[in-house]
């Protein structure tokens, strides 16, 4: 790759998936179902970021500059004098417009309307000056993409077509024929669609090799393991969004995949937003798994430790038989807290709930004797998730909603645990949510999906089914988004 190309995908590192999305609009509306992590973009929101990636950035105008034209010959100067101009080339790209239509079924439409400044030598007759040509050019592509394999595509340009409009040329003498303006229109008519649309092509080319890059992108969460975001298949277009399929392998430290469902589902209306990002509630409960690895956490029933510790030492020890006398004593509880299987995200009508079971051990360990379980509880608990948005990453908070409380066994013949339920969501509530907490603090980073920062987010969350539903993130305009 040349230093010149190397330079243009730097200048492209801020685009993210936009190019990916414009350059792939492919398949057919009958495919408008996305799986696992899925997204539409609104034409407008692309032709916003591609006219910033291919014009204000200075792509185009670094790819024509010094663009050397063919020499122009003819008659048609003072006199019929013959005419020739010679050394003309590109100077700079005036008054750059860019904008997009979505093709349905077909791909994406690619406008570019510029005035091009040319300069040259011309001669008439004897006389030679400088020549000033200033032209303007309206250059249509249609783009599409091919031969999808593990995350990646190619990109054909087709139909490109350029025409020209107004032609001024400026003479310094001023002498200059109307016949000249028809030679110089007609050889330009011939000779620019030829150099111009091999340059259109280059620079979407570069465009969607630094794009892919940036979209096939693992990020780390946190030290657990890292997301893997990855182009799912073909992206398709309708005649109002473009949809893109993304993958998000979960991996654990040590290269384990955390298996999740990427059943097909249909994305809700654009209306007036710019941007929807889809997240399954099955991708969601994989990256849970990752985050809240809690190893099992013993103490001793201190109110140094839990301020309800007196009171739960004593509902207990109202619940032991009196033919159990190693079970009094003065010495405090010893507690164990142990999480039982993977958390479990569920999304009703604007409300996000995580279930998640703890094993509760209450034991007493004497210092001459093996250790008494008067104990193990299990507790499911119901927490209320509160979800923003912050630094591209999804952030949840965990609060207790409920707590379901049973007797897994005693060895000391406990069989009513009715009274210790409060107690017992009380302990944890202080002692192993702030740690769940702190886990899911570092939260779950999203896909730089157009580049645009998520902030201002308002949430709301859509249920399909029992146990299916989705955040959906829509983008209203730079920096204000809504989640469905």
């Amino acid at each position: 790759m040349s230093p010149l190309q190397q330079g243009s995908l730097l200048e492209m590192t801020m685009l993210k998936l936009f190019g990916i999305i414009f350059f792939c609009g492919l398949l057919s509306p009958s495919q408008e179902v996305l799986s696992g992590l899925s997204c539409a973009v609104s034409p407008g929101a692309m032709q916003n970021v591609l006219s910033d990636a291919i014009l204000q950035n200075g792509l185009l105008q670094q790819h024509l500059q010094g663009l050397v034209l063919p020499n122009i010959m003819g008659e048609g100067g003072l006199l019929n004098s013959p005419t020739s101009i010679t050394g003309l080339h590109l100077v700079k790209v005036r008054l750059p417009r860019l904008s997009v239509v979505l093709l349905p079924g077909i791909g994406v439409q690619l406008t570019i309307a510029a005035k091009l400044e040319l300069s040259g030598n011309c001669l008439v007759g004897l006389l030679s000056e400088l020549i000033d040509i200033l032209v303007d050019v309206n250059i249509t592509a249609n783009i599409k993409c091919t031969n999808f394999e593990s995350g990646t595509v190619q990109v054909v340009i087709e139909d490109c077509l350029c025409i020209l409009g107004a032609i001024k040329i400026k003479l310094l003498s001023g002498l200059l024929s109307l016949s000249v303006n028809e030679i110089v229109l007609n050889q330009l008519t011939a000779t620019l669609p030829g150099l111009l649309c091999p340059v259109v092509d280059i620079v979407v080319n570069l465009v969607n090799i630094q794009l892919l890059g940036t979209l096939n992108a693992v990020i780390p969460v946190g030290t657990a393991g890292t997301i893997h975001y990855q182009l799912a298949s073909l992206p398709f277009t309708s005649g109002l969004f473009l949809g893109l399929d993304l993958d998000g392998a979960v991996k654990q430290v040590g290269g384990s995949i955390i298996p999740h469902d990427s059943s097909p589902s249909a994305l809700p209306p654009l209306l007036d937003k710019l941007l929807v990002l889809g997240l399954r509630q099955s991708f969601l409960n994989a990256v849970l798994s990752l985050l809240i690895q809690i190893p099992p956490q013993t103490f001793t029933c201190t109110p140094e430790v839990f301020s309800g510790a007196s009171r739960l030492q004593e509902a207990i020890t109202t619940l032991v038989p009196a033919g159990c006398p190693s079970c009094h004593g003065t010495s405090p509880l010893s507690i164990k807290l142990t999480l039982f299987g993977n958390p479990l995200i569920l999304l009703e009508e604007n409300k996000a709930t995580v279930e998640l079971s703890v094993m509760i051990q209450v034991f007493i360990k004497h210092l001459d004797g093996p250790i008494l379980n008067l104990l193990l509880l299990k507790a499911d608990l119901g927490l209320n998730a509160h979800v923003s948005v912050a630094g591209g990453r999804l952030v949840l908070g965990l609060s207790l909603g409920s707590t379901s409380l049973s007797l897994e066994s005693s060895d000391v013949g406990i069989s009513n645990i009715s009274n210790l339920k409060p107690h017992c969501s009380s302990l944890l509530a202080e002692t192993l949510l702030p740690l769940i907490n702190g886990a899911l603090g570092i939260g779950i980073p999203l896909p730089n999906v157009l580049g645009i920062p998520l902030i201002k987010v308002d949430i709301q969350i859509l249920a399909v089914s029992v146990r299916k539903g989705y955040f959906f993130l829509q983008g209203t305009g730079a920096g204000h988004w809504d989640c469905f």
